[in-house]
């Protein structure tokens, strides 16, 4: 595989394209979390993720990257699956990673992924279906719509002290 500037071009419009299967998993997945945790939480339209995609893609450094992952899920397939259990999961769980952004959201976005991959059967490639709950964990552990990110965090230093 090739990761040239047009590539990540393609790879980029996929994962926008993406949004009709991407957005409900990651509604799904965020209601299912504010159960979970008793919070409410936000729920993103397919014009708030097309538009997460385009800042994603915006930073060349994160942009090679998220579409190398894409690329080797939408491709990876493994005869009878489980065999190529891990490695479909760890590109997931990095893919949602790369896509939230730093600590401590990236981990977040990891823990998140194998909560999404638990709601979701792609048809197709063993990555599928990895690849799908990995866009979904990503971009909705990066969107707003928690309450916790929309607060001012007490533990934060003011510059003068």
């Amino acid at each position: 595989m090739e990761l040239t500037p047009d590539r990540v071009v393609e790879e980029s419009q996929w994962v926008r394209d993406r949004s009709a299967v991407v957005v409900p998993l990651l509604n799904e997945t965020r209601n299912q979390l504010g159960e979970l945790f008793d919070t409410e939480v936000g729920t993103v339209t397919e014009a708030e993720y097309r538009e997460e995609v385009a800042a994603v893609f915006a930073d060349g450094d994160v942009a090679v990257n998220v579409a190398g992952y894409v690329a080797l899920l939408r491709e990876l397939d493994v005869r009878d699956d489980y065999p190529g259990f891990v490695v479909d999961e760890v590109l997931g769980r990095e893919l949602a990673a790369t896509i939230a952004g730093g600590q401590p959201l990236s981990l977040l976005a990891q823990a998140t992924f194998h909560f999404a991959d638990t709601m979701t059967h792609t048809d197709g490639t063993a990555g599928a279906d990895d690849l799908d709950a990995a866009l979904a964990a990503g971009f909705q552990t990066r969107l707003p719509g928690w309450e916790w990110r929309e607060r001012p965090n007490p533990f934060a230093v003011a510059r003068n002290q």
